[in-house]
C-alpha cells in the first residue's frame, strides 16, 4: 500500500524591497532558510517626479534588478496617500511648534509595521513580513522583545520602539545577527547590483543636501533675531525651522566682537517673538540638560509602569546608552532624570529606554529641563 505524504507548504515572507543592499540580502538570506520569499516595494512619496529630493524611481528599479537576480517576486504599492496623511502632516505640525521631529520613526509605526503589513498579510497572503533593520527579536519566557542588533554601530532599534507587540510578532529581521560588513561581503558574492550601493541617510524622503531646499516649500522664510541669552543682537536668521538645538553651523555670526572666540550654538527657538537664542561653548549650561519630559509613550511589551525604575536612554540615534531614572507623572508622562547632564536634548525627537539589550519602547521629549534656565 502506498502512503500518499502531504508535502509540507512553505512558510511565506514579504520582505519589504528597498532597492538596497540591506533589504536585497535579507531576501536571499530567507530564501536559503528555505521561505516562500517575495519582494514589495512602497512608494510613500508622490513629488519626486517634479522635485529632486527621493530617488523612488531609482531605488524601484534597482529593487527589480535585485528580486530577478534572486528570481523572486517584487509586488508594488503606493502609500502616498497614507504617509501624507500619518506621517507628513504630522511632521509639519511639528516643525510649526519649532520642535524638530523624526519621520522615520513615524513611518515605521504607521507605514511599515501597520499598513505594509496589513497589506502583506492579507492581500499578498504572507505569514510574516521581514525588513532590512539591523535588530534582533527573541523569545523569552514566551514573550516576544526587540533586542538591539549585533552591530551596535548599526543598530536600529531606536527608530522601532514605536511598533506594536503584535507586528513585532510577525516581523522577521533576518540581519540582526550580522555585522554591515558581513552583509556587504554577502552581497559581492552574490553579485548584487546594490552590493556597493551607498545607504540612504536623512529624512525617509528627503536627500539631505536639499532638507532646508524642501522645508523652504512648506514653510516661507520669516526672518527673525539671533540673540544671546543676555538678549543681545547677532544678526538675522531665516526661518526657526532651518535650526535646531545644538546646532553649530549655518549661523553665519562668527567673529563677533566683545565676545571669547569660541563657536556658537543654538540652545533655544523662542516661536513667540520669532528669535534664535545662540551661547558659546559646546558645553555651555544652556546646552545641558539634568532631566526632560516625555510624553507620547509606547512601550512594546505593553508595561505599565507602576513605580520608578531604572534603566538607560538614547535621546538619538547611535548615541551611548545614557543611565537614567523614569518616574511615572501620569498614564502617558514621565519624567526621565539623567545620572549625568546631556548635551542637546531636543523636544520633538524620540527618548527610548533599554534594559541592557532590549528595548522598552520610548516616546517624545515634550520639554527638557537644563542645568541653567534660559530668561529671555
Amino acid at each position: 500500500m502506498k502512503i500518499i505524504r502531504e508535502k509540507r507548504k512553505k512558510i511565506k515572507v514579504i520582505v519589504a524591497m528597498s532597492g538596497g543592499v540591506d533589504s536585497s540580502v535579507s531576501a536571499w538570506l530567507l530564501k536559503k532558510q528555505n521561505y516562500e520569499v517575495e519582494g514589495l516595494f512602497m512608494k510613500n512619496w508622490e513629488e519626486d517626479d517634479t522635485f529632486e529630493y527621493c530617488r523612488s524611481k531609482e531605488d524601484l528599479s534597482d529593487a527589480k534588478l535585485v528580486c530577478n537576480q534572486l528570481n523572486i517576486q517584487l509586488h508594488t504599492v503606493n502609500f502616498s496617500s497614507e504617509y501624507w496623511n500619518y506621517v507628513f502632516k504630522v511632521f509639519l505640525s511639528e516643525y510649526k511648534l519649532g520642535r524638530t521631529p523624526n519621520p522615520d520613526i513615524l513611518c515605521n509605526k504607521e507605514i511599515k509595521f501597520k499598513f505594509f503589513l496589513n497589506f502583506a498579510l492579507k492581500v499578498l497572503g504572507a505569514n510574516f513580513i521581514a525588513t532590512g533593520h539591523y535588530v534582533r527579536k527573541k523569545e523569552i519566557l514566551g514573550k516576544t522583545y526587540l533586542l538591539k542588533g549585533r552591530d551596535l554601530k548599526k543598530d536600529q532599534s531606536y527608530f522601532l520602539y514605536a511598533i506594536s507587540l503584535s507586528a513585532l510578532k510577525k516581523t522577521l529581521f533576518p540581519l540582526g545577527k550580522f555585522h554591515k560588513k558581513e552583509v556587504r561581503k554577502i552581497a559581492e558574492k552574490l553579485n548584487l547590483v546594490v552590493a556597493k550601493k551607498k545607504d540612504s541617510t536623512g529624512v525617509c524622503f528627503i536627500n539631505p543636501k536639499n532638507f532646508n531646499l524642501f522645508l523652504k516649500k512648506y514653510f516661507p522664510i520669516k526672518v527673525g533675531k539671533i540673540v544671546t541669552t543676555k538678549n543681545i543682537f547677532l544678526g538675522n536668521h531665516y526661518g526657526l525651522v532651518n535650526y535646531t538645538i545644538g546646532q553649530r553651523k549655518g549661523l553665519k555670526i562668527g567673529g563677533k566682537k566683545n565676545f571669547f572666540p569660541e563657536p556658537w550654538y543654538v540652545v533655544e527657538k523662542n516661536i513667540i517673538t520669532n528669535s534664535l537664542i545662540v551661547a558659546q561653548g559646546s558645553n555651555n549650561s544652556y546646552l545641558l540638560s539634568v532631566a526632560c519630559i516625555v510624553n507620547n509613550l509606547s512601550w512594546i511589551n505593553n508595561c505599565l509602569i507602576l513605580c520608578n525604575f531604572k534603566c538607560t536612554v538614547k535621546i538619538r540615534y547611535q548615541q551611548k546608552d545614557i543611565k537614567c531614572l523614569i518616574n511615572k507623572i501620569s498614564h502617558n508622562l514621565i519624567l526621565v532624570k539623567f545620572k549625568k547632564p546631556v548635551l542637546s536634548v531636543t523636544p520633538g525627537q524620540s527618548a527610548v529606554f533599554y534594559l541592557k539589550d532590549i528595548c522598552l519602547g520610548g516616546g517624545i521629549i515634550k520639554k527638557r529641563i537644563l542645568l541653567k534656565k534660559i530668561c529671555i
